[in-house]
């Protein structure tokens, strides 16, 4: 088995039932540590201390130019705090949550603590049961439509968690939204700067960082993982915008729908629920089988995400963009493991 199914194929049986509080929340992490981040960043921290797990935002891992607020960092964060919840509450504990505990550090996202005893509802453990096979896509998607009920059903899940969810299926929005990712791509791809933050992330399929995006999650074969470091350099020095963006158009073009996560306003504690929406989405579409990639480049160019919201009239900050369809099982990134995402300080 390799390192990389090894962190993906965590066990709830190995859960230690009878060990300290600590132990137990340190197990927990298993779970969190398998939500996505942009450019699969990982931009988090954890902290134990003999009852509670702390949360930070890690900004050593912030993407500067695609990111510079941290807005994704920190919906990267909610995720992994979703998936926590879903662990807590699986192996019979409800969440204590306190976000942003400490005003004085902002980079103290959540204390979460074990509450009472309870017994896992039947949504609760669906969820729960689909954080190991959920898998960012990049691949084609069929041609299959998605019920109208679907939609409904995610709507409520963001709603659950504080955000909006628009669905695009059609019709003159769904061709401006595929605009606006191709215009997106050539602007980012024009910027030197863009380009080298992204070659920086590039990774070889038997890397050693844990962290990245391997080559295979763009759908190259692993026998060509030896023209990664020639890949990066041709991405640093040329613009390849014309080719990203006609790439970007046939994924849209090629996907059943596109959904929009968006918040009334648009601040750290929007981005962290909006991160924990997501991550209810994205399971939720796992559970009957759909898969999800990113299209986020208009949110991160100020002026388009503009026009973003003007064009969706329902919400004022579009946070996420997401397409959706049925597609092959796809191999999972690489994943930091728990003690490498954890401080030092570590209390058992």
């Amino acid at each position: 088995m390799t390192e990389i199914n090894g962190i993906w194929d965590v066990k709830a049986k190995d859960f230690p039932q009878t060990a300290t509080t600590a132990a137990k929340l340190k197990f927990l992490l298993n779970y969190a540590i398998l939500a996505p981040s942009s450019h699969n960043t990982q931009p988090w921290r954890f902290q134990i201390t003999a009852n509670a797990i702390y949360l930070y935002a890690d900004r050593t891992r912030l993407l500067p130019i695609a990111d510079p607020q941290g807005r994704e960092l920190i919906i990267s964060c909610g995720a992994a705090l979703f998936n926590l919840r879903m662990a807590i509450r699986h192996f019979g504990y409800m969440e204590k949550i306190t976000t942003f505990p400490e005003p004085e550090k902002p980079d103290l996202l959540a204390c979460i603590e074990l509450g009472e005893h309870l017994q896992p509802s039947t949504d609760d453990d669906l969820l729960f049961r689909a954080i190991p096979r959920r898998h960012t896509n990049r691949h084609d998607y069929q041609d299959w439509d998605i019920p109208e009920t679907f939609f409904k059903w995610l709507q409520k899940d963001a709603s659950q968690e504080g955000g909006y969810l628009h669905v695009v299926k059609n019709g003159t929005v769904r061709r401006t939204i595929t605009d606006l990712v191709a215009e997106a791509d050539h602007l980012q791809m024009a910027d030197a700067n863009y380009r080298s933050e992204l070659a920086t992330w590039m990774r070889p399929s038997n890397s050693k960082s844990h962290d990245g995006i391997p080559v295979y999650a763009h759908g190259i074969d692993e026998y060509f993982d030896f023209t990664t470091p020639l890949f990066a350099l041709v991405l640093r020095n040329i613009n390849m915008g014309d080719s990203v963006a006609e790439h970007s158009r046939k994924l849209l073009e090629n996907s059943p729908a596109i959904i929009v996560l968006a918040t009334e306003t648009d601040t750290p504690s929007d981005w962290l629920a909006i991160g924990q929406a997501l991550e209810r989405v994205l399971l939720r579409g796992q559970v009957v089988g759909l898969s999800t990639s990113f299209l986020n480049q208009p949110i991160q160019v100020p002026e388009l995400r503009s026009q973003l919201s003007q064009l969706l009239d329902c919400c004022a900050y579009p946070q996420i963009i997401l397409r959706l369809g049925f597609g092959v099982e796809v191999k999972p990134t690489p994943r930091r493991s728990v003690d490498e995402v954890m401080s030092s300080s570590l209390l058992v």
